[in-house]
């Protein structure tokens, strides 16, 4: 059980970039998740691969980069790395740990593996044509006497420290790709918000364009009815002046008529006669009809085709309304 406890808590001391236990831990804030310094780093390194190293006579600009653990974006000063508190408790642990490993009573038992050929070897070297670890005897004796060995622990370190090298190049390249996305969401939101602000100037000019139609239309229809009053008043005039006429030649032949059928010579002389020679009825009827009739409109003065316009040019232009290009 205290076996199982100490490897319990040596699987919380290890660093997910390196996957060795800390050394000099660092807090990342603020997700509070720890690396090596020197891990740390690296990955900072890799996501800002313009700022500039702790001790340049310029002042970096400080720069951001992902948690490995939990993915949280991690902004840092001028300081860079060299800028986040170190932790303490984890380095205390550690130490505490390494002491206690130490002890023979408390250290654990290194787990081999035995080799299948000879049950009685340990697994202790690693054949690189056939890319197997194996034991002494099969190098010697066995199916790997003509295969290039090297020592399992070198072998594991170089493994090791490649797979570490290649988790901090996803690492970096993922914060890479995620700046990109970042980028590309900023530029999406850049599109939408510049299409709505062209679309808004679009139907400003639009706007303007009809406003100008609108009061061009009022002003041409405001001649028309100029011109329409005009002539409609005149002729009007003209109507009021022969209905005058007309009434009164009603009344003289109706006044004619009532004469003529006076039977009495004297009477029919009297009503006919006045004291002025002109004023004679047979006179008064004679003037009526000559009475000019000539005022009248001249042909065509009822024509309003001058008022037609023709504005097929205009809306071929306004078809041909484009954006311009290289403005």
């Amino acid at each position: 059980a205290e076996a199982r406890s100490m490897e319990s808590l040596e699987k919380q001391l290890i660093c997910p970039i390196c996957l060795e236990m800390f050394t000099k831990p660092v807090v990342i804030l603020p997700c509070q998740h720890n690396l090596c310094r020197k891990c740390a780093n690296d990955v900072f390194q890799a996501s800002n691969p313009l700022w500039q190293s702790r001790g340049s006579s310029a002042v970096p600009s400080g720069g951001r980069f992902r948690c490995p653990s939990c993915r949280h974006e991690v902004v840092l000063d001028r300081h860079g790395v060299y800028g986040l508190q170190r932790n303490l408790l984890v380095e205390n642990i550690i130490d505490i740990y390494k002491q206690e490993s130490a002890r023979p009573l408390h250290a654990k038992a290194e787990q081999h593996l035995m080799c299948e050929e000879h049950e009685d070897e340990r697994i202790n070297i690693y054949c690189l044509r056939c890319e197997v670890p194996t034991c002494s005897l099969c190098k010697v004796f066995g199916a790997h006497k003509d295969c290039e060995v090297a020592p399992l622990p070198a072998v594991y370190q170089r493994q090791k420290s490649e797979l570490s090298d290649g988790i901090a190049m996803l690492v970096a390249g993922n914060d890479r790709i995620q700046a990109i996305i970042t980028q590309m969401e900023e530029i999406c939101h850049t599109i939408e918000e510049n299409g709505r602000r062209q679309k808004q100037h679009l139907g400003l000019r639009f706007d303007t364009l009809c406003s100008i139609l609108e009061e061009r239309k009022k002003e041409l229809l405001q001649s028309i009815a100029q011109e329409q009053e005009t002539k409609v008043q005149r002729v009007r005039g003209l109507i009021r002046q022969y209905g005058d006429h007309l009434e009164a030649s009603s009344k003289l032949v109706e006044s004619a008529i009532h004469a003529m059928e006076e039977p009495q010579m004297a009477v029919y002389l009297q009503v006919s006669m006045d004291r002025a020679p002109r004023l004679l009825l047979p006179c008064r009827i004679t003037d009526m009809s000559k009475v000019s009739m000539s005022s009248r409109p001249e042909p065509g003065y009822e024509n309003m085709d001058h008022f037609s316009i023709n504005v097929d040019y205009v809306a071929e232009m306004l078809r041909t309304i484009e954006f311009q290009t290289g403005a």
